[in-house]
């Protein structure tokens, strides 16, 4: 197979031909120009990145919302519904694989699909070792993406030859292709048992939890040095995360390759230029990457594609690297995607994180200025706010919401001051308080006001803050600017902040006061003067209890 997977690969590069990248659309050159962060607030209908904390992104378009299909802490999946591309939205666990077995652990990748009436979860899991890895398949109760799912098929026949005969073969990142009235499977996997080397391959479905065999290499890894783990003759390729792009009558299926670890990680592309998507040679490759790395945003990756609400824009989700170190600490970013006169997907530069972004067409502009109490100990106390943090750094608990609770075993997990800000809340002059009790840290936990552009990030909002830190014993407010924090005031706080503490704000104008306890502090300061409410940590785990808002 891997001779024949060889001769399948330079053929098609000498008889299909390969194709060049259409240059850049000014869409994006003005992305990647990174523009000089200014005081005050945000637009309305303005957003910047990165939106959330993760990778391998698969995002969904189900009516006026979009369902987040992604990994949760390698043991589960969860489904974030947003009715926006600019934030996530609400979390929704939908399932845990169990606590022992074939499929128990290296939950990777999931995709949402809706085949049949029913909604199907592709997702590749393991025992714990990685060269165990086989794709299984959830399947929905009923129509509600939402599960339950109950029922979970497979592992799915990757391996060669008819399925059950013979020994199946590693795979991951399985994806679907509809074309004429049949469906494929397109994935990545691994020649044989003992060779880490990830190949492009495809088969036919005869249902959405069957494949049919013999799978066929579709595209050889490392083809092209710049798939190639190191980008050298040395290393091996690694092609993984295929994604079907169609428009009209043209199929794309793009791909990540080289390192996902590394910076250099990126999007090669092919094209279904044959009638067959079983014979490689009716695929086009392009000779370069579609998508790399910038200055600013690199190690880019597993991306996926969804139309604006109101059908007009393309968009393109995808991850980066959080540092270039060796590593898979991630963030999630989102940004236009442009089409070229000749019908070919244009993916522009990779937008720095912080830059100003229109927000998608067709995204409801509400304002939300009503006066509001959340009772955060009860079910879905989260639903009204986006979330901007480490996945597993969230918690929704009978006894409040845990901000900045670091689980027993994290993966891939960075600080990055978790945050959740109301969605749509649009407030000038307010009353504002939260109630809290530390769990563990010495620093700061507290009440966002006044604040937009919210994104990923210690200072990623434009707005004030105002809190207390634990280990000096003090009450702070404080203001970002999106890059950098400006302390306006502080004072030593008299209570112990081991038991539950109140926080109260009023802002009338340029005028802001706090109040903690005996504790309280004054400053004038109009660089802000409208935006949402949240709650926010820094290096610390705090438990919320309520938060209220009065306008005015």
């Amino acid at each position: 197979m891997r001779r024949r997977g060889r001769a399948v690969a330079g053929r098609l590069l000498r008889r299909a031909g390969s194709r060049r990248r259409t240059p850049a659309t000014p869409i994006g050159d003005a992305i990647a120009a990174h523009v000089a962060l200014t005081a005050g607030p945000l637009g309305d209908d303005r957003f910047v990145n990165p939106v959330g904390e993760g990778a391998d992104p698969h995002v969904v378009r189900d009516g006026d919302r979009f369902l987040w299909c992604q990994s949760e802490g390698n043991v589960g999946v969860a489904i974030w519904v947003s009715d926006r591309l600019s934030s996530m939205g609400h979390k929704h666990v939908v399932w845990w694989a169990p606590s022992e077995g074939p499929y128990s652990r290296e939950v990777w990748a999931p995709e949402l699909h809706q085949l049949d009436g029913r909604w199907y979860i592709y997702v590749a899991a393991s025992d714990g070792h990685n060269r165990n890895h086989l794709t299984y398949v959830l399947e929905s109760a009923g129509d509600d993406p939402l599960g339950p799912y109950d029922d979970v098929h497979g592992p799915l026949w990757t391996g060669d030859g008819t399925p059950g005969a013979g020994e199946n073969r590693w795979s991951i990142d399985v994806t679907v292709l509809q074309h004429g009235d049949k469906r494929y499977a397109v994935w990545s996997g691994w020649p044989d048992a003992d060779q880490d080397l990830q190949h492009l391959y495809i088969a036919e479905m005869v249902s959405p939890t069957e494949l049919v065999g013999p799978r066929v290499m579709l595209w050889e890894a490392g083809s092209h040095l710049w798939e190639r783990t190191e980008e050298t003759p040395q290393s091996r390729g690694l092609l993984e995360a295929p994604q079907v792009l169609t428009r009209g009558d043209r199929t794309f299926l793009v791909y990540s390759c080289a390192a996902s670890w590394l910076p250099t990680y990126k999007l090669g592309m092919l094209e279904l230029t044959g009638a067959d998507p079983l014979d490689p040679a009716a695929w086009t490759t392009f000779d370069e990457p579609v998508f790399s790395a910038s200055e600013s945003t690199y190690g880019v990756g597993h991306g996926s594609y969804v139309q604006s609400l109101d059908g007009e824009q393309w968009w393109h989700i995808f991850h980066a690297k959080r540092d270039r170190g060796f590593g898979w600490r991630r963030a999630l970013y989102v940004q236009p995607l442009g089409w070229g006169d000749d019908g070919t997907p244009l993916f522009g530069t990779p937008v720095p994180a912080g830059l100003p972004l229109t927000v998608p067409a067709g995204t409801q502009q509400r304002r939300d200025s009503a006066p509001h109490t959340w009772q955060l100990a009860a079910d879905d106390a989260l639903a009204a706010f986006d979330y901007y943090g480490h996945h597993q750094f969230v918690e929704e608990t009978s006894d409040g919401v845990h901000l900045g609770r670091v689980p027993a075993a994290p993966i891939n997990d960075y600080r990055s001051g978790e945050k959740v800000v109301m969605r749509d809340g649009r407030y000038s002059d307010l009353t504002l308080s939260t109630t809290l009790r530390f769990v563990d840290g010495d620093r700061l936990a507290g009440v966002l006001f006044r604040v937009t552009g919210a994104a990923v990030g210690y200072r990623a909002q434009r707005g004030y803050f105002a809190g207390i830190a634990r280990g000096p014993r003090a009450l702070v407010l404080g203001k970002t600017d999106g890059r950098s924090w400006i302390l306006l005031a502080e004072t030593p706080l008299q209570v112990d902040p081991a038991g539950e503490q109140r926080i109260d704000v009023r802002a009338l104008g340029d005028h802001i006061a706090v109040r903690c306890g005996p504790a309280g502090l004054d400053a004038h300061d109009g660089d802000y003067p409208h935006g949402s409410v949240g709650l926010r940590v820094v290096d610390t785990h705090a438990v919320f209890t309520g938060l209220s808002v009065v306008p005015g």
